[in-house]
């Protein structure tokens, strides 16, 4: 079988080789390179120490190497999305966009297309169910990552391998240990590479400036401070208000008048809600649910080891809706809610919430 193996240094995707070689398969190790590191200002993303562990990496299980350069793609999908996305006071996933678009969409028409499978580093399992094949939650909770991985089309999905979607967390870093491998003890990733060390809120106001308005108490209306702009701001956002006597939650923004509101306490009535109305919804392999009025649900609507139970339902308008059971805090439109069948095993639908 002909498989590229997508590597970026860290140990996940560097235990996927040493793995695959166990099973007396020799990929083709590919290193993408996103970073915006030729931009004025944007330097530091360490994307030389990734390739060289890489080619480390490839030279040690006698793999062929090769860099694909996808910058200009990058630029052109996800940094721009993120880019609008929090022009029109949305909060954007540049995540799911770079899996969707980038790792599994760009590097697949540049080379992905001359193999049959491709293996990468995700917590993330595929299954077979009648000869359709899924998206499925990986064994380690903490690390699934199908939530980053559930605006994928079915073919993509099906030329996927998952590895070490069937192990531990600390099952890798062990095998890592065993094999000697230079990215054994390195720290996974945060945040988007693009940025490098520069701040999130400083690459923002590069392209959308500053603009001050009100911060408003939501009950009350009284006027507590003032904010440099709200594309600074995320619905459930607790950090950066700087205001007394908290904590203050953003439950609210006015985009027409540049206005914050707020709620005061821990578990503010106006931060949570539980009707979850989704534009752009799809099914990934299959439409299991297809003509039933309510199905029993589990789902995500961020990055978190737990999963919400919830009634699946269309609406009136042509929109799909997620009924949750319970309160949820910060639903922010623009996310993606990643909804599951009722054992949390299988990816079956996502959409964008609104």
């Amino acid at each position: 079988m002909n498989i590229a193996a997508l590597v970026s240094g860290g140990v996940d995707s560097s235990v996927v080789i040493h793995l695959l070689k166990e099973q007396g398969v020799t990929p083709d190790i590919f290193y993408i390179r996103i970073g915006m590191e030729d931009e004025e200002g944007y330097i530091d993303c360490p994307a030389e120490e990734d390739i060289e562990i890489t080619q480390w990496i490839a030279k040690k299980y006698g793999c062929r190497f090769e860099e694909v350069n996808l910058h200009k793609e990058y630029w052109d999908n996800v940094v721009s999305y993120t880019i609008e996305s929090v022009r029109k006071g949305l909060t954007p996933n540049p995540d799911v966009m770079c899996n969707k678009l980038i790792k599994f969409g760009a590097f697949e028409e540049r080379r992905g297309k001359d193999y049959d499978r491709i293996a990468t580093g995700h917590y993330a399992r595929t299954a077979d169910i009648d000869g359709t094949m899924f998206l499925a939650t990986a064994v380690d909770p903490i690390k699934d990552q199908t939530d980053f991985l559930s605006q994928l089309e079915y073919r993509q999905i099906r030329k996927l391998m998952f590895p070490i979607g069937g192990m531990m967390k600390s099952e890798v870093r062990e095998i890592a240990h065993e094999a000697h491998l230079p990215s054994a003890d390195r720290k996974d990733s945060q945040g988007i590479c693009f940025l490098g060390k520069i701040n999130y809120n400083d690459f923002i106001k590069r392209y959308l400036g500053e603009k001050e308005g009100k911060i408003v108490e939501l009950e009350t209306g009284k006027i507590l401070g003032t904010h440099k702009g709200y594309w600074f701001h995320t619905i459930g956002q607790r950090k950066g208000l700087y205001l007394s006597g908290g904590p203050w939650f953003v439950v609210r923004k006015d985009i027409e008048e540049n206005i914050l509101y707020v709620s005061q306490g821990y578990d503010p009535a106006a931060a949570h809600g539980k009707e979850i109305p989704l534009m752009g919804f799809r099914y990934l392999s299959a439409p299991l649910w297809e003509g039933k009025e309510m199905v029993d649900v589990k789902f995500k609507i961020r990055h978190t080891p737990e999963f919400h139970q919830g009634h699946l339902h269309p609406t009136p308008d042509g929109l799909m809706q997620i009924d949750s059971d319970d309160p949820i805090q910060g639903i922010a439109a623009g996310q993606y809610a990643t909804i599951y069948d009722n054992d949390a095993h299988l990816v079956v639908a996502s959409g964008m919430i609104v």
